[in-house]
């Protein structure tokens, strides 16, 4: 659910071209969401995506956050405001049984999306004691990244980032 999270949020926020009902719905494809590829027109409207960009735009400072204070401040006030009790869902058996904590399975996606979002992303700060993700380094990136390998703390949305960055960086150097 958090590798869903930042793959929206980063596709709503930074998709290039900006994002569409049929973007989106790749993205929710590529996680299995229901009802999947099977649906020949997409499941989304320009307003459901509208809804899930304000709700992306709820996230992101999530993944800026500089410290677990920070973070679980944002999420608690995310979760007081859209989350539900928790209840598990099989989606009328089109999917295994998982969590949800929205109001329901037919309620508004941006409502979804960051109620489930910010469970997952809370899970992961609980479990590890440490920032769920960031936002990249890389010059007029930004993109989320979720943080849960072990070693050093990740800085880049992907090795294409850092690699631009390293390269910038030794350029600068180089003409010093």
């Amino acid at each position: 659910m958090a590798e869903r999270a930042t793959a929206l949020t980063a596709a709503l926020l930074f998709g290039t071209p900006a994002a569409t009902p049929a973007s989106i719905d790749a993205v929710l494809d590529a996680f299995g969401e229901p009802p999947g590829a099977a649906v020949p027109e997409a499941r989304l409207t320009h307003a459901d995506v509208e809804e899930m960009r304000a709700a992306a735009t709820r996230l992101l400072p999530v993944y800026a956050a500089e410290s677990l204070e920070e973070a679980a401040t944002l999420l608690n006030r995310i979760l007081a405001d859209v989350a539900k009790p928790p209840r598990l869902t099989a989606h009328g058996g089109s999917t295994g049984w998982h969590l949800h904590v929205d109001a329901d399975d037919d309620g508004p996606w941006g409502e979804w999306l960051l109620a489930s979002s910010a469970m997952a992303l809370a899970v992961l700060l609980a479990d590890h004691q440490r920032l769920p993700g960031g936002v990249c380094a890389s010059a007029g990136c930004g993109r989320p990244y979720l943080g849960t390998g072990g070693g050093s703390p990740r800085r880049y949305c992907d090795t294409r980032c850092a690699t631009r960055a390293r390269v910038a960086s030794h350029r600068a150097r180089a003409t010093r």
